[in-house]
């Protein structure tokens, strides 16, 4: 069992390896390679929830992997009840990507090839305890989404008004290579602060531990002067917070997201964006919790304006991706207010949330892309009545929605519910009310969406609609039932992560 989380790395990347060598005329073939190489992590990542002994608690399935010893350079894979839960959220959405995908007509082989490289990294980054490794592991999953969106995206050029008009214009705003490198630069400039902070941790340890490392497991032991300690938590927040979508860092998601092909969105808003996340949480509080308890206050106060912020933006759209997209910033904003709060139940509902949020915006990109490619418009407005011929699409729609908006028996309500109690338990109990606005908004522009799309007469222009069906009904199916058993069974991922957050605040210094 010591060499078990390799799986997580060898399968996708080995999938990767034989898509190059497929044929490209060899269709069937490539999409069923792509599948199986989905396979062997969705396994571990369940076996993962039954062996992570919930009584040892800590990192555990511990290995190392010589690399450059001389540098102190080893791959040192490792999890805790946080990583698990993510591990788990990431083999479904790699899965569904691939189900949502299996029509896909245009250059197969190059796009399920990407697809691997981007899990790898991912998977890479929740079970690497080697910040370095962990860095590159962080690069190699964000940067295949450039390719995707620029090939495989889709286009809807917004034009300007007002004083901006002739900018838009030049820019070329909603189409998807501005999407593709708006994102890209943005990442870019992240990943530029993570950089300069993990060399001077790597420096800083050297001075502390008497070896400089990059082994986060020895630099959690390691004390940093209270200045160095602020710069570099506010290094890594802002790095990290890029992917994350804090505000106003925020602009290059809703255009990655409406240009991104459907599982490059579902990869993008389910998974990508816990990446930023998990890298605050694992390396800024982690590191750093004397600068953590200090700055808590303004991660806190930045998530409940990403939680008004992107509702009331999201209230503001037509487009239905622009929608989806914009409430993915809301929804982020939860996520980042639960582990400001610095207790229990916030840290377990945000860990929780990045979950939920990953599997219905999975769900939910599933379903916008198929009604935009069967109706060929996204704007909402003109839609109307899809209901009566697209029975499984709107029943799902509404499973999301719901789901969103924190409907009891699904998994939004256990997670926004532990993060406003772990905010009304906080040192800044304010921060609820922002957190119950954002969630009454969300209402709004779900039930909106949903009647504007669905609901109301038939409309007379889209006379043939055809609905969900083969892979693509597979794909809401797993993503759908995964929300009611998490909202219904939550203790199915709780138990893991109660035993990594209280761990967590254990070393944060947390009641």
């Amino acid at each position: 069992m010591e060499h078990l989380l390799l799986t997580f790395l060898l399968s996708p990347f080995l999938g990767a390896v034989i898509l190059f060598f497929v044929p490209y005329r060899a269709g069937r073939l490539i999409r069923w390679v792509a599948l199986l190489s989905a396979l062997p992590p969705l396994g571990v990542s369940l076996w993962l929830l039954k062996g992570y002994d919930l009584g040892q608690g800590g990192f555990q399935f511990v290995h190392s992997y010589a690399v450059l010893p001389s540098m102190g350079l080893n791959l040192v894979l490792g999890v805790d009840g946080i990583s698990v839960a993510l591990l788990f959220l990431t083999a479904f959405i790699y899965l569904t990507a691939i189900f949502t995908s299996w029509t896909i007509d245009r250059r197969e082989k190059e796009f399920f090839l990407f697809m691997a490289l981007l899990v790898t990294g991912v998977f890479g980054v929740f079970i690497s305890l080697d910040l370095f490794l962990f860095f590159l592991f962080y690069e190699l999953a964000v940067l295949p989404m450039y390719l995707l969106i620029g090939i495989w995206g889709s286009t809807k050029e917004i034009p300007g008004k007002g004083p901006f008009a002739w900018t838009y214009e030049q820019i070329r705003v909603g189409v998807k290579e501005y999407g593709a490198m708006k994102l890209t630069l943005y990442l870019l400039v992240g990943s530029a602060f993570i950089l300069v902070a993990l060399f001077r941790v790597y420096v800083e340890s050297g001075a502390s531990l008497g070896h400089a490392t990059f082994n986060f497991l020895q630099l959690q032991n390691a004390s940093f002067d209270p200045s160095v300690a602020r710069l570099l938590f506010l290094l890594f927040y802002v790095g990290f917070g890029v992917l994350a979508g804090i505000w106003p860092l925020h602009t290059w998601s809703p255009d990655g997201h409406a240009a991104a092909p459907a599982a490059g969105s579902m990869m993008h808003a389910g998974v990508l964006m816990k990446l930023g996340a998990y890298g605050v949480l694992r390396v800024g509080f982690g590191l750093f919790p004397g600068a953590a308890h200090e700055l808590a206050w303004i991660v806190g106060t930045i998530a409940a304006i990403n939680i008004l912020y992107g509702a009331l933006a999201a209230g503001w759209q037509r487009d239905i991706k622009y929608l989806i997209a914009y409430s993915s910033v809301s929804h982020m904003g939860i996520v980042m207010l639960g582990m400001a709060t610095l207790t229990e139940p916030g840290i377990a509902g945000s860990v929780f949330q990045m979950v939920s949020h990953g599997i219905m915006t999975g769900l939910l990109f599933t379903i916008v892309n198929l009604v935009y490619h069967k109706s060929h418009t996204r704007d909402m407005t003109e839609m109307g009545g899809f209901a009566h011929r697209m029975p499984i699409l709107a029943t799902f729609f509404a499973l999301a929605g719901f789901t969103s908006l924190g409907l009891p028996g699904l998994s939004g309500f256990v997670a926004e519910f532990l993060v406003f109690l772990g905010a009304w338990t906080s040192a800044h109990p304010w921060w609820l009310i922002p957190g119950v606005l954002g969630a009454f908004i969300t209402a709004i522009y779900v039930l909106r969406a949903m009647r504007w799309i669905f609901l109301g007469p038939e409309n007379p222009r889209y006379p043939d609609l055809p609905d969900a069906r083969g892979t693509e009904v597979l794909s809401m199916v797993i993503l759908g039932a995964i929300l009611i058993l998490l909202g219904l069974y939550p203790r199915l991922l709780l138990d893991a992560i109660h035993t990594g957050v209280v761990e967590f605040l254990a070393h944060l210094g947390g009641a």
